[in-house]
């Protein structure tokens, strides 16, 4: 095997690089071209991996060859089959061929010697027999050895073709091509069916009469070109790419459908001044989820400081955005000025105020100028962004003279000026400034009339790299400073309408690059790639018969490109240097940094615990004072809110030390000597509550071997802290609880006491008793413990911690008749018999009695008229059926204690807890309307019906579920507090009227509660107080219902309400004036919109009134001032008579017809005939809107 090498370095050709070599890189993934013969199939193999957003192989299918060049004519071979790609430069060519011997003979693996280009070592990699298929497999390989490694990130932009061929018959070969990005992780590349061993072993190849692998030789020759990569990423396959190492920036990751968000934030973060002037809002003292600019500022920051992509979660649920929010596509546009406005309310008094207004706002004049005399009106507007019109136009120029466009006024069309009457004039907009940061919206979106839907305008359209706006001022324009404008982003959709993706093209500094931002990824790009490739228009060097480009998206072909820019941001040339300033992280609040330290120091602790989990075990620990705290069934809450005095402390404790070495942990937090504080281990009992049990004597055991002795695995460990206070100098002495011959061993009792008086029921203490001891013996233990007595020779065996008990005041109140219970589980409070010993009542360790005062009749009446609990079973019943409800205005207030929780019972009847709701709000209660709350949107469902049988648990949680109170929440209520009572309000009925104030082009819903069994009437009066009518005007009124967007009927003063359908829509407006005036000959007609079929009517139906021999075109200008359409709008409007039926013929009428002679049938009516555009949004969620 005799190797052939010759290099052709680019510097030693004659040939010079193109001027426009920077180019789309992306979309050069190669061509593959296959000559004579052999389908080309690709496998994986070792790293090599033919990944189709890597490299693209398409088969030749040039035929403008006059005729093919023989295998060793290597330059004729390399012209034909290495073409150089459009928009990129060369750096070196290298041919090589590799002479084979003794083909058959060969290993499974064979190499060729090592040649050079680039600089770099390359060589031939061959599978004789095929990497596992029946094809012989053959790449290119970059050659550096384990003892010649490559230099750090090394890698390698290559075009190449391996050509196999018949060193006896040149004109019998078979060629491959592809491009490949070569490293040291994918250091081979080519192709695994490169041709099929039967063919290339057979006598006849494609008809010559002989065979590729002639005498068992072949030879294989290799064409290589590298390319320079201008960007870092050329054929790129972005596995383990780190933005922030390539490019110094990080993107933001995409939650769902946000990339749209994505491009416009990177787009604001990189107007340097933008961030600066966020930065100066104070938000030291606000640093909650709901502060938009908080939320912005920490994004700032992020982008700013970390090493990773950054989510935009935070901002976004500060947005006060739900999880269907962040799947629906919203308008840039709109975000945009929403998002500047929210900023600007957060800078007013702030250093940072009017930053934005002057960075963005420029200033435009909208004018009516009259031809023939000297009188103009005008007014000056600020904007913040400019929508320019694609459609019709070629270029940004274009669309500015578009804008400014002179509209002349004359003929019918007259302007009426002040003072000269009727005037030729003249129309339109001029600018009178532009802002330093000029945001351009691109109208890519707009209604196609003839395919009646909105489409996307994908025609080219030109955008400049300097932009000069000087021609779009007005005259009087100062124009002191040039209006020259730097692009500085392009914000790009590619896609349709309905689906699609956003990325920006962004120039973060005066004079370096532009980036693309594509969600998490960075990459650098070329001017090119960042103007031309988003001009959209037409693919350009499509081949004839190319069906187009596949469209990623909406997986369709096609010849226009699906990408373009959507929105544009200029920075003005002579304050670049202002806008895109430096910003050091010194500039940036100081508390963002703390708080992100804190979080990230936070973070690490948890990865921490996490790897030592398995050394540490978490201990529950309830104290004295944390059962005292608590009201509710047992010792503790295990699961309340950690913050709570109830709350049992959770220690995380090595395992390896000792239950001695735990005791001195917890007397520290309590504050005392470890000999005064003794550790209980609390069991699960089967009554499903949880108590001590026994004390953890052995000191010297450690926690692992007494938690595997007194827990149940997988179960969490808990303890009680007995504790002794104020012993003095003595010695601690713990009393026994466990059997000793000749000492009757004691007994541990909790206590709690249910306060009639203040409805609480919390812990007081522990006591110790004998076993012997009867129940009544308890009674002196709690007089001394509440300091209800001042005896001190009560038969009393009391915790030596008794110290911790209140003490007896000199003036003790006299001794209360007590009630006792024992609280054995939840729903069994038994009461206690007084002359039962303790050991008959089955006391045992770690039982809880129960006590209260008894009180007089008249005192617990008192009680219990409010709602009260005079006894303690009940209150426990309470706090069984206890249940914390959500209570929430129904109409939003900015006061933040309009929503507020209280703690009720299951069976409260609706009485009963409204009277509690109007306790807090202090409110008649029979002046409040409850409403249960719709779980999946958070909105009002039906009001709460008023019953006296019906439970607040079945009015939140109903036993029977129904279409009606499905899907509500059993912890909320909307609140709303009426004007009446709630049995006035039963003989009401709630109707919405459609007001129109203005035609039928504005209509505004308005609720009136009116009598059950009144009248139309009795509409009047409160409908004119809701829209401000004079009494003169109320007497004008007129009502009439609508069905199927038809007028059904019309109401008279005296019409029954309960005769109102409620599947028809109520109407009402003032009688117009023509009407009103109308004479005996006119006659009125009733009019309907529909959307070119008759069956498909939309809009508000009106009454005409028709005049007898009045030319239609004549008829139009009423109609224009009737139903409030105007303009162009009115221009596209067809009109027809059209006959009640449902599917009516419409007859349409010309200008110089007589609607009084066509319209002469009772049912016929008058159609205006446009396109229903409120079915485009029928299908749209909310509003975009920012909290």
């Amino acid at each position: 095997m005799d190797p052939v090498s010759r290099d052709l370095d680019s510097e030693n050709r004659d040939s010079r690089p193109r001027k426009d070599s920077t180019a789309d890189l992306q979309t050069h993934m190669g061509d593959m071209q296959i000559t004579r013969g052999g389908d080309m199939l690709m496998d994986d193999y070792d790293v090599g991996d033919e990944k189709s957003d890597v490299a693209e192989i398409t088969p030749d299918s040039s035929t403008d060859e006059p005729q093919e060049p023989l295998a060793h004519d290597f330059e004729g071979m390399k012209a034909r089959m290495l073409p150089l790609l459009p928009d990129l430069e060369p750096e070196s060519e290298s041919i090589y061929t590799w002479d084979i011997e003794n083909y058959r003979s060969l290993t499974r693996k064979e190499r060729s010697p090592k040649f050079d280009c680039g600089g770099h070592p390359w060589r031939i990699l061959l599978f004789p027999f095929g990497n596992n298929v029946d094809h012989a497999s053959l790449y290119l390989e970059q050659a550096h050895g384990d003892e010649d490694k490559p230099p750090d990130n090394w890698y390698a932009c290559a075009q190449f073709t391996l050509c196999m061929w018949n060193k006896n018959e040149p004109t019998i070969y078979m060629c491959h091509t592809a491009n490949h990005r070569f490293t040291a992780e994918e250091s081979d590349w080519g192709f695994t069916r490169f041709s099929e061993l039967r063919k290339m072993f057979a006598q006849q190849w494609e008809g010559t009469g002989r065979a590729m692998v002639e005498n068992d030789a072949v030879s294989v020759t290799a064409y290589i070109r590298i390319y320079k990569d201008p960007t870092g990423v050329l054929w790129h396959n972005f596995i383990n790419y780190n933005s922030k190492k390539e490019t110094g920036m990080v993107g933001l990751r995409n939650q769902g459908a946000t990339c749209y968000l994505n491009s416009l934030l990177q787009s604001l973060y990189f107007t340097n001044a933008f961030r600066k002037a966020i930065y100066q809002i104070p938000t030291e003292n606000d640093t909650e989820k709901k502060n938009s600019a908080w939320a912005l500022q920490r994004l700032f920051y992020l982008l700013q400081t970390s090493e990773d992509a950054v989510s935009t979660q935070e901002l976004t649920a500060s947005f006060g955005w739900e999880t269907r929010h962040i799947f629906e596509q919203q308008d840039v546009q709109e975000l945009s000025r929403i998002l500047m406005e929210r900023m600007e309310e957060r800078m007013k008094g702030t250093k940072a105020e009017n930053a934005l207004a002057k960075m963005l706002v420029g200033k435009m004049k909208t004018y009516i100028s009259c031809i023939n005399v000297d009188y103009e009106s005008s007014r000056i507007e600020d904007f913040w962004d400019i929508q320019l019109n694609v459609s019709g136009n070629k270029s940004l120029d274009d669309s500015f003279r578009d804008y400014i466009q002179v509209e002349t006024m004359d003929g019918e069309n007259k302007y009426f000026a002040e003072g000269y009457g009727l005037q030729d004039a003249r129309k339109g907009v001029i600018f009178e400034s532009f802002p330093q940061v000029l945001h351009l919206q691109l109208k890519r979106f707009e209604y196609d009339i003839n395919r009646d839907a909105m489409m996307k305008v994908n025609d080219r359209y030109e955008f400049p790299e300097v932009f000069d706006a000087t021609p779009y001022l007005s005259e009087g324009a100062d124009r002191s400073e040039p209006y020259l404008y730097q692009l500085h982003g392009v914000l790009v959709h590619s896609g349709d309408l309905t689906a699609g993706h956003y990325y920006a093209f962004l120039k973060p500094t005066v004079d370096g690059y532009f980036y693309r931002f594509d969600d998490d990824k960075v990459t650098r790009a070329t001017l090119k790639e960042a103007l031309e490739e988003n001009f959209g228009g037409d693919y350009a060097n499509m081949v004839n018969g190319h069906a187009g480009v596949r469209n990623p998206y909406t997986r369709t072909l096609s010849t226009k490109r699906s990408m373009s820019a959507y929105m544009l941001v200029y920075i003005r040339k002579s304050r670049e240097k202002d806008i895109l300033l430096d910003v050091a992280e010194q500039e940036t609040p100081t508390h963002l940094a703390k708080q992100l330290s804190e979080e990230r120091a936070a973070l690490e602790k948890k990865r921490k615990d996490r790897e030592e989990q398995h050394l540490y075990l978490p201990i529950s620990v309830v104290t004295e004072d944390a059962f005292k705290a608590y009201q509710g069934f047992d010792l503790t809450n295990w699961e309340s809110d950690p913050n709570a005095p109830s709350t049992p402390q959770t220690y995380r404790v090595l395992r390896a030390s000792t239950v001695g070495d735990f005791t001195k942990t917890v007397a520290e937090s309590l504050r005392l000597p470890a000999e005064q504080v003794r550790l209980w281990v609390m069991v699960n009992r089967q009554n499903k509550t949880t108590r001590p049990d026994q004390p953890l004597a052995d000191l010297d055991m450690t926690i692992s071997q007494a938690y595997s002795t007194h827990s149940t695995r997988d179960k969490p460990f808990r303890l009680w802290a007995e504790t002794m206070t104020d012993i003095g100098d003595s010695k601690p002495s713990w009393p026994n609880v466990n059997p000793v011959p000749g000492i009757a061993p004691l007994v541990l009792i909790f206590l709690k006491y249910f306060n009639v008086e203040d409805q609480t029921l919390r812990g007081a203490g522990h006591i110790y008793m004998k076993r012997t001891s009867k129940v009544a013996e308890v009674i002196p233990a709690i007089q001394q413990l509440m300091g209800w007595s001042p005896s001190k020779d009560q038969a009393l065996m009391s915790s030596p911690s008794s110290s911790n008990i209140p003490p007896t005041s000199n003036s003790a109140i006299s001794s209360p008749s007590i009630q006792l219970f024992e609280e054995i589980k939840q729903s069994m409070i038994e009461p206690l018999k007084p002359k039962s010993t303790l050991q008959q009542a089955e006391i045992q360790d770690g039982d809880i009695i129960c006590f209260q005062k008894a009180l007089s009749e008249k005192v617990n009446s008192t009680i219990a008229s409010t709602g009260g609990y005079t006894d303690a079973r009940e209150f426990y019943d309470y706090l069984l059926n206890r249940i914390v409800i959500r209570f929430i205005p129904k109409i939003a207030t900015e006061q933040e204690e309009s929503t507020f929780s209280l703690a009720l019972s299951r069976k409260m009847s609706y009485d009963q807890y409204s009277a509690k709701v109007a306790e807090h709000l202090k409110v008649d209660p029979t002046h409040l309307r409850f409403s249960t709350v719709l779980s999946s949107t958070g909105k009002a469902k039906q009001p709460v019906r008023r019953s006296q049988g019906h439970t607040l648990a079945q009015t939140l949680m109903p036993a029977v579920a129904t279409y009606a109170n499905s899907g509500q929440r059993p912890d909320a209520l909307f609140y709303e507090i009426l004007e009446m009572s709630i049995s006035e309000l039963e003989t009401k009925r709630n109707i919405r009227i459609q007001w129109l104030p203005e035609g039928v082009v504005k209509e505004e819903p308005v609720d009136i509660l009116a009598p059950k069994n009144g009248i139309v009437e009795d509409l009047v009066s409160p409908l004119q107080l809701k829209v401000n009518l004079s009494d003169e005007a109320a007497g004008k009124l007129r009502f009439y219902e609508v069905h199927g967007y038809k007028i059904t009927k019309y109401l008279n003063t005296n019409s029954l309400l309960a005769n109102i359908s409620d599947y028809c829509t109520l109407f009402a407006e003032l009688i117009p004036e023509e009407e009103d005036r109308a004479d005996d000959n006119d006659r009125a007609i009733d009019a309907f919109h529909f959307d070119k079929e008759t069956s498909k009517p939309h809009g508000v139906p009106f009454r005409f009134v028709v005049k007898p021999g009045e030319l239609f075109k004549d008829t139009k200008e009423r109609l224009s001032k009737r139903t409030g359409i105007k303009g162009k709008q009115f221009e596209k409007l067809r009109f027809a008579v059209v006959q009640r039926s449902l599917y009516s013929r419409p007859t349409y009428l010309n200008d110089e017809d007589d609607l009084s002679t066509i319209a002469i049938h009772a049912d016929d009516q008058l159609g205006l005939d446009h396109v229903n555009r409120t079915r485009f949004f029928a299908g749209k969620g909310d509003s975009i809107f920012i909290r």
